[in-house]
């Protein structure tokens, strides 16, 4: 099955990290590839004691802002070679690539090349994908789209990120 988590909505990852702690839970290998993130965050110190889930950041620490850097180019195609070897490996049943859709629209990504390692999948793992702005054809090859759509963010009354809650 293939999931995908967009919208402008804060919860994407956070959602794809609830799913990869009920798996986990039911005995199922779980590997986590954070792309356009370098950041270590609180929920990474979690996730490192749960011996059936594997998470590895593949960006720098910082937000892209403007034109991607080569070092980010570079650190996505590490990230994506990861994830064939994974999903090659044929051990994992659930793998969730964090803010993929970022890199799609970044163009970090073919879709193209998203498409043909879907189909190159095996039907016992579960693929999710995340970030802002699902392309179209992601969205019509997906089982289940969940669309997270900010109505309200405490951001816009200058309230800045807090450890533990977006971090």
């Amino acid at each position: 099955m293939i999931q995908v988590y967009t919208g402008n909505g804060k919860g994407k990852t956070t959602a794809a990290i609830g799913l990869a702690l009920r798996a986990a839970g039911a005995g199922l290998d779980v590997y986590i590839a954070q792309f356009i993130k370098g950041r270590y965050c609180s929920e990474h110190k979690a996730l490192k004691k749960i011996k059936n889930i594997k998470i590895e950041q593949f960006g720098r620490d910082c937000f892209i802002r403007g034109k991607p850097q080569q070092t980010d180019k570079e650190l996505i195609r590490k990230g994506w070679e990861k994830v064939k070897k994974v999903i090659n490996g044929g051990k994992c049943h659930l793998i969730i690539l964090d803010e993929i859709n970022v890199v799609l629209k970044l163009k970090l990504l073919s879709v193209r090349d998203v498409l043909f390692l879907i189909k190159r999948t095996p039907d016992c793992i579960e693929l999710v994908f995340t970030g802002r702005d699902a392309p179209t054809q992601l969205i019509k090859h997906a089982d289940l789209v969940s669309r997270i759509n900010e109505v309200k963010h405490y951001y816009g009354r200058g309230f800045k990120a807090r450890k533990g809650i977006e971090f």
